[in-house]
């Protein structure tokens, strides 16, 4: 036992003697430990992000510490808690976006602007981009904060939705369409007969089967979309009235050039009838003002393509603006009373009429519609108009937008997909389709006498496919199948619909896999040849060269980190170790994010949720950027609090410091050679061997900023109850670390070691944890007689953990107590003893060197 508490001040403490034996299996730490000072140097531009979303933050991380405590109220196939935490995090986003708009409204629209002849959602935006100062977010924001937030709210909404579809005993339970507007599925209450509505039959098909519901859910997630972030219709449509060449109000109109046209034609006639195709000289006196085609002669909806024949210039722009208000109301999920509303007021009813027999512009719109469903349907199927649109949406009608329409009502797949101008739009052309060939399938197969035998005739007019004759594909198949499409692969590659695209293919683990594979590589957390790379297939990472997550992109971090942790909340297994790293890369990098910009008291909260080993060596980076007494102070409580490993993390954060000094040094940390100290002044030329003088400023005055790191870390063990013998070790070993340095770089640091962590203050704020009391125990004599029996007290002492100061009550009187403990600071006082006569020689020949001969 005496060999085993005796710290003998001649045998050399070296890095592995000190380093925990319980850290050797963590993850590896970074091999280029950042400095104070390089934290500082790189932390402008960063201090700015973290200013813009500063409150967010806060409030997310607020909403996550709840998460455990509903989880606990919760059964295992309940998501009740997870949808109040996503209901949270949607509305953060949200509030954010409505005060965002209020800025950045005219800066966007601009954005949206393509040209005067064309509009498509997800247009290329325009340079000409203004900041704009945002006191809510201490710094100034620009249209991309503004669409980033709005993909983050579209992202939470999904998450949201998809839990549902996931966990469906929770739907019920969750009726607050008011913060989510979330859809609730039909119950399974009711047997399918003759008599029921199509509605009902809908709803039915919706209640029974899965698939079909989880179409559903994304459809109305990306008419949400659609709704909440594209420009509004009347906008939409400004880019098309200039060739209409009638100011605005378009829809009020009709054919206005046309309806002229005829008019002087019958004037000139004396013709009191309607003008007929066949009229004699017609094709020659009647035509368009360019003269390259004939015009129509009868203003019915259907006189072009009964007649093919066509219109002025200015009326196709304008029947060109007025299908695609009606191809935006659609994609937006209007129902059909907003849409009779917008005809009416332009004395379109007819349009109106063509759109009025889909039954889901009346029912499972959202909580609130389903409880009022508005306009009952018949009984009547609807099969015979879904064909009818799908043929009017074949032949082409008069211009794609009026094709598209037409498509999404029958669910004709070729004719909406010549408008799909995003990755949004490509998915709800798909998805769209896939459910409405579902259901007259299901109406075929349950119904199959109120569907009509002519429609299901192959060598009909109905007999051609709805989807063009493409198989139907997978959520996950048609998001990889967007990345190859032309005009929508730099959207979908985009890390945000990668993202929401893993979520409905259900490949979010997958996502988390690569993508946090190259974050680690990218912020070299991991050694080439650790299991991850080992596990990982050469085609599935070192071969990706498509945008990743940028380790600089923290709100997508942030997102991507909180999704994880409402899955692994919800039970998501981890079991292969490559998924649970790649998976706290994310935790990690937030926490970096987190750590840098000033958001300290957070640390702990997302440290504890990764394994015990990755949190320590995560917040062993962050400790040293912490460095008022009052912020360390709370964060130790905090680390306690969330039952982290205290010790460990000031062990972790030292021996990180120690490893980076020691890879930039030429001499080895372990090396047991010290070198002189050159407190002599060099012989003069006539020297005749008498003494020599102290050089001036012998200890130098430089301290590097790694040296400044481990002073830094070792002042967090004032802090650590107990752990007595522990931090004198360490202490000593920073002692001699500093010594081993040449003598002009190493003094410096070790004298500012000694004077700002003195023996006497550290033994007064140990020892009330062992002890019970204050002492100051620096001023005990070290006389043989008490050192005999201190060393006969400590070989009789039973050893146990320190971590308290219950474990540390000795049996003993408390004059042999502080004995004991003086004695184990024996390396530790002699070297601060030492530094203290090393700054007496300095200073006296400093006042020498003032003093007159």
């Amino acid at each position: 036992m005496e060999d085993t508490f005796e710290v003998d001040d001649t045998s050399d403490l070296s890095l592995e003697a000190f380093s925990d034996a319980s850290l050797e299996d963590s993850p590896p730490a970074s091999p280029a430990w950042p400095t104070v000072g390089d934290v500082h140097r790189a932390l402008r531009p960063l201090q700015a992000t973290a200013d813009r979303v500063g409150k967010q933050v806060e409030e997310f991380a607020e909403t996550l510490d709840r998460l455990s405590k509903y989880r606990q109220e919760t059964s295992e196939e309940d998501c009740t808690h997870a949808l109040t935490l996503v209901d949270g995090y949607r509305k953060i986003a949200g509030d954010t976006v409505e005060y965002l708009r209020g800025i950045h409204a005219p800066e966007k629209q601009k954005r949206h602007y393509q040209g005067p002849n064309e509009k498509t959602r997800g247009s290329a935006s325009r340079p000409d981009l203004q900041q704009r100062k945002s006191k809510d977010f201490d710094g100034y924001t620009t249209v991309e904060d503004l669409e980033k937030w709005q993909q983050e709210e579209h992202t939470w909404h999904l998450l949201g939705l998809m839990l549902q579809v996931e966990y469906p005993s929770s739907e019920l339970k969750t009726n607050r369409a008011s913060l989510n507007e979330r859809l609730v599925r039909p119950s399974k209450v009711s047997d399918i007969h003759p008599y029921l509505s199509e509605n009902e039959v809908w709803s039915h098909f919706l209640a029974h089967d899965d698939q079909a519901w989880e179409r559903h859910t994304v459809v109305e997630w990306l008419r949400v979309c659609a709704d909440r972030s594209g420009r509004e219709i009347e906008q939409v449509v400004q880019d098309i009235e200039v060739n209409a060449d009638r100011g605005t109000g378009l829809w009020a109109h009709s054919w206005l050039y046309t309806k002229e046209a005829i008019k002087g034609q019958k004037r000139l006639r004396s013709w009191p009838q309607a003008l007929a195709a066949d009229s004699p000289g017609i094709d020659t006196s009647l035509r368009s003002s360019d003269r390259t085609k004939s015009l129509v002669t009868q203003l019915d909806p259907d006189a072009v393509s009964r007649q093919g024949r066509g219109l002025e210039p200015q009326d196709e722009s304008f029947e060109r603006a007025t299908w695609l208000a009606c191809w935006e109301m659609i994609r937006r999920g209007k129902d059909w009373n907003f849409i009779r509303a917008e005809c009416q007021e332009r004395v379109e009813h007819w349009r109106a009429i063509t759109m009025r027999g889909d039954h889901r512009q009346h029912t499972l719109q959202s909580h609130k519609s389903f409880q009022d469903p508005g306009l009952a349907a018949s009984w009547q199927s609807r099969a015979l108009w879904r064909k009818t649109c799908a043929l009017a949406a074949r032949t082409g009608g008069m211009n794609k937008y009026e094709a598209a329409v037409y498509g999404v009502l029958s669910g004709y797949l070729p004719s909406v997909q010549k408008v799909c101008g995003s990755w949004d739009d490509y998915l709800f052309a798909h998805y769209n389709s896939y459910l409405l060939r579902s259901f007259d399938q299901y109406m075929a197969a349950n119904l199959s006498d109120r569907v009509p035998s002519g429609i299901q005739d192959r060598d009909g007019p109905f007999g051609f496919s709805m989807t063009g004759g493409r198989r139907t594909q997978s959520g996950n198949q048609l998001v990889e199948k967007m990345r190859r499409v032309q005009h929508l692969a730099k959207e979908a590659k985009d890390p945000i619909k990668r993202l929401q695209g893993s979520l409905i293919g259900k490949t979010f683990d997958s996502f988390v896999l690569k993508h946090g594979f190259q974050l680690l590589r990218a912020k070299g957390l991991e050694k080439k040849k650790s299991n991850i790379i080992r596990e990982t297939t050469p085609a599935d990472i070192e071969e990706n060269k498509e945008p990743l997550v940028k380790p600089d992109d923290y709100q997508l971090i942030r997102i991507i980190t909180h999704i994880a942790l409402i899955y692994q909340n919800l039970g998501r297994s981890w079991k292969a170790n490559k998924y649970r790293r790649t998976t706290e890369a994310f935790i990690d990098a937030y926490i970096d994010f987190l750590g840098k910009a000033g958001k300290q008291q957070l640390l702990p909260l997302y440290a504890s949720c990764m394994s015990p080993d990755t949190a320590v060596v995560s917040l062993s980076r962050q400790l040293p950027l912490v460095v008022e007494h009052g912020e360390r102070r709370t964060m130790m409580e905090l680390m306690k609090q969330y039952e982290i490993d205290v010790p460990r993390v000031l062990n972790a954060q030292l021996l990180i410091v120690m490893d980076n000094i020691g890879a930039k040094e030429e001499r080895s940390m372990d090396d047991p050679k010290y070198p002189p100290l050159n407190i002599l002044a060099p012989p003069g030329e006539e020297h005749n061997g008498e003494m020599r003088s102290i050089r001036d400023g012998f200890m130098g005055n430089t301290i590097t900023d790694d040296q400044y790191d481990l002073i830094n870390a070792f002042e967090w063990y004032l802090l650590l109850d107990g752990h007595w013998e522990k931090t004198l070790a360490t202490g000593a070993v920073l002692y001699k670390c500093f010594l081993k340095h040449p003598a002009s770089r190493g003094l410096a640091a070790a004298r500012e070691l000694s004077q700002r962590v003195t023996f006497s203050n550290l033994s007064r704020k140990k020892t009330k944890a062992i002890l019970g009391r204050e002492a100051d125990i620096s001023n005990i004599h070290d006389d043989e007689e008490t050192f005999a029996g201190e060393r006969s007290f400590g070989a009789s002492r039973v050893q146990g953990d320190e971590r308290g100061s219950d474990q540390s009550v000795i049996q003993k009187g408390h004059s042999e107590e502080e004995g004991y403990l003086f004695w184990q600071s024996n390396s530790f006082l002699n070297l601060e003893q030492l530094l203290k006569v090393l700054t007496s020689f300095e200073a006296w020949q400093a006042a020498m060197a003032k003093k007159p001969e």
